[in-house]
């Protein structure tokens, strides 16, 4: 790994001088610049990690290089130099975006700590700018497969939301539909999308518990609030907060939602001081909201002030053609993932997906193609790859098993019969028992089939 690079700016020799000798000692690769515009070319072109930086330069001074600095590059961490008794500077350049400062003369064990400091920020810096490009890759509107004309209009109508970064939007839906990685969307298409992203699920949290969450509280809201607390709306400021189970939100939280919507304010708990936020609301539920409404659980006003831009998720059983795309979504992302060559599905499972009603939605089927990746072998998913549970759960919605059909490349019967067995223990935790209720056997039959397969 390349040493930490640190660029001096100074126009004192002996300042320069000093900090590079001992900057050197430690370790640090250093580069040294006298005048501002000097500092500013080193910073373009050989990338410093830290830049020292003397708030007093001749020409351009330090305040303005601070803001320049930040224009190339905003993730570099720049330390001022500075008088001891230059206390108003040092605040100023600290407003500016400085991450610290170092006096003069020097106490280089305050140095060296500073260093490390900014060393261990820049470092976070990086690693949040990594994970922020990763989910923008990952939440890209490439990544959602979509087929079917319902699903399409809903991306189309991501792509115009991207215009506006204000107005709230409603995503309702069944469990499991994929309303989060609906909202992520929105969030990464957006202007918003180096800012946070927040996720709260109204229906994780106790009544007041949510309440605290969101707004946070002020010291000695209540007995055990012995400091301040950010809340969540905070936390989110310039970003999104997507606001899951919005229908499990209890009436209290409701209207200081609806405060924040109408006026962009809200109080901590125990506060008296309106604290001004920007962020986008996105909520998302998977209950009947109008309904709700009606009968005075949820609030008419908030109902009409979250519901501005509405989108309706619909099951994946309303939109069969979707099923196989994911499915080979979800095939190639777990061979890459468990080291698989999986390269067929056998005709007998596509049929078996396509006639399932998938009632936990996309969730399910992700599940579904996961286990089957794990527990199968070779380069082609089979029927006995699908969890037991599965095969069992689709005689209840309309009869899906007699439909299997033996695919062209055969299958083992007893092959089939072993990994049911198998699967059924599994499921039970080896209680025969339950194992051959699961299997509709007798538990003398499924013994015997233990047996004859040699599964102790």
């Amino acid at each position: 790994m390349a040493e930490p690079r640190i660029l001096i700016v100074d126009d004192e020799y002996l300042i320069r001088w000093t900090l590079q000798q001992n900057l050197e000692k430690e370790g640090y690769e250093v580069l040294l610049s006298e005048r501002g515009e000097d500092a500013l070319e080193k910073v373009e072109k050989d990338a410093p990690d830290i830049v020292l930086l003397d708030i007093k330069l001749p020409g351009m001074d330090g305040y303005e290089v601070l803001e320049k600095i930040f224009k190339i590059d905003r993730d570099i961490i720049v330390i001022m130099i500075t008088a001891y008794d230059d206390v108003e500077r040092v605040v100023k350049a600290m407003k500016l975006g400085a991450f610290d400062y170092i006096a003069k003369p020097f106490d280089f064990n305050k140095v060296f700590l500073s260093i490390n400091k900014a060393l261990e920020a820049s470092q976070i810096k990086r690693e949040v700018k990594y994970l922020r490009k990763e989910q923008k890759e990952h939440y890209k509107l490439d990544n959602i497969v979509a087929v079917s004309s319902e699903m399409c209009k809903i991306l189309s109508l991501i792509e115009r939301l991207a215009i506006s970064d204000t107005a709230t939007v409603l995503i309702q839906g069944e469990s499991g539909t994929g309303k989060e990685l609906i909202a992520h969307a929105i969030h990464f298409r957006s202007r918003r999308q180096n800012m946070p992203f927040i996720t709260v699920n109204c229906a994780g949290f106790p009544e007041h518990l949510l309440e605290n969450e969101l707004c946070g509280h002020e010291k000695g809201a209540f007995t055990d609030a012995k400091e301040v607390k950010k809340g969540l709306l905070e936390v989110a400021e310039g970003g999104t907060i997507f606001l899951d189970e919005i229908g499990d939100m209890n009436q209290t939280v409701q209207a200081k939602l609806l405060r924040l919507i109408e006026q962009k304010t809200f109080r901590r708990m125990g506060g008296l001081k309106d604290i001004k936020v920007d962020v986008r609301i996105i909520a998302a539920t998977n209950k009947d909201l109008k309904r709700l409404k009606d009968e005075g659980k949820f609030r008419e006003d908030l109902f009409y002030r979250i519901n501005v831009v509405n989108i309706k998720i619909p099951p994946l059983r309303e939109r069969r053609e979707d099923i196989l795309p994911l499915t080979k979504y979800f095939v190639q992302k777990y061979n890459e993932e468990f080291h698989k060559n999986v390269q067929r599905i056998s005709k007998g499972v596509e049929d078996f997906l396509k006639g399932y009603d998938w009632p936990g939605n996309v969730r399910e089927l992700k599940n579904v193609i996961e286990r089957a990746m794990i527990l199968g072998d070779g380069d082609t998913l089979l029927m006995e790859h699908l969890p037991i549970e599965i095969l069992g759960q689709a005689s209840k919605f309309g009869g899906v098993i007699e439909g299997i059909r033996i695919p062209p490349e055969g299958i083992s019967l007893e092959k089939v019969e072993e990994a049911l067995v198998r699967q059924a223990l599994k499921i039970t935790n080896g209680n025969q028992t339950k194992a051959a209720k699961l299997l509709d056997i007798s538990r003398d039959a499924l013994r015997y089939r233990m047996q004859k397969f040699g599964i102790e």
